[in-house]
């Protein structure tokens, strides 16, 4: 088991990007937020796998950044199920479960869809600025098939979605859902999912809600959740 642990976590040091090549820190953006914001998107791009080992101190040196940030950052992969703290043995990146995922979108579409249409009603003028800044950049992603651009604008369209809502309740159960849905996806799209359709049907939704109307928001969340779901449906039946 020491020495399975012990190759594990040296797989993932090799793996992640050094902090020189690191994506930069956005504004006002904290250290535990630059941390988690680096390891989850490792783990949901599967540059650190389910199964790897690791350590706040690998993680500290490999990003630059202090041990406390990182401790931090880990609790909060650990509430959201991307990885597993086990007391004086390690942190394991948790594994991936096709029928599990089923049960993650059972509760995210209801939730998206709650926060889509609230969000038509209520986001700023700046926050639908930016989310037809979203719309374009998936557009692009969309035409470039960058799985990479279009996993990080993802996630920025998912935060900007749970802050125009403005329901902190909301917002705390979304947030637990997301990196699991995001490395599903991204274990499995090579294989069975059409990356430019997804873009574009996210592109729809964020233009939805930049323009205020909630009966569209609402329905433009159900469609990227009907695609993803038929796409994790048809996953679970691959399975031996």
């Amino acid at each position: 088991m020491a020495r399975t642990m012990a190759r594990s976590q040296t797989t993932a040091l090799r793996r992640p990007r050094s902090h020189a090549q690191r994506a930069p820190a956005t504004a006002g953006e904290t250290l535990t937020e630059l941390a988690y914001r680096l390891i989850e998107e490792q783990i949901v791009t599967l540059r650190l796998k389910p199964g790897d080992v690791l350590s706040e101190q690998m993680l500290s040196a490999t990003f630059g950044i202090g041990r406390t940030p990182v401790r931090e950052a880990l609790q909060r992969l650990a509430q959201e199920g991307l990885v597993i703290i086990l007391p004086r043995k390690g942190i394991l990146v948790s594994d991936l479960n096709p029928r599990h995922q089923l049960l993650v979108l059972e509760v995210r579409r209801e939730l998206e869809r709650l926060l889509s249409r609230t969000g038509a009603e209520r986001a700023t003028k700046e926050q639908r600025q930016a989310l037809q800044e979203i719309a374009r950049g998936m557009d692009r992603a969309a035409k470039t098939n960058d799985d990479i651009a279009f996993m990080r604008l993802d996630r920025e369209f998912n935060r900007l979605m749970i802050e125009a809502a403005h329901n902190s309740y909301a917002a705390r159960s979304m947030k637990l859902l997301q990196g699991l849905s995001r490395r599903f996806w991204y274990m499995h799209y090579r294989q069975a999912a059409d990356l430019p359709l997804c873009a574009r049907l996210h592109a729809n939704q964020a233009r939805s809600i930049a323009q205020g109307k909630p009966d569209a928001a609402a329905r433009g969340s159900d469609r990227p959740m009907d695609y993803v779901e038929n796409f994790t449906r048809g996953t679970v039946r691959c399975e031996p």
